[in-house]
């Protein structure tokens, strides 16, 4: 859902600006800094899933060596 928080949020500021509505614009930046952090989040997440997945091969491997 980060995507669409980035797009709705970067909306929403842009209306907000050009209109004049300082509230909007402001609820739009929240929005899409949500976005961007969530999507940071997501990109964490997959890189540990990595990591642990290389840690966990290296282990297997490492034992099937001593066999």
């Amino acid at each position: 859902m980060s995507n669409h928080d980035k797009i709705e949020g970067k909306s929403k500021e842009v209306v907000g600006k050009v209109g004049g509505d300082d509230e909007l614009e402001a609820e739009g930046k929240t929005q899409h800094a949500k976005g961007t952090v969530e999507e940071k989040v997501d990109e964490l997440k997959d890189k540990a899933k990595g990591a642990a997945k290389a840690a966990k091969d290296a282990v297997s491997r490492d034992e099937a060596d001593d066999a």
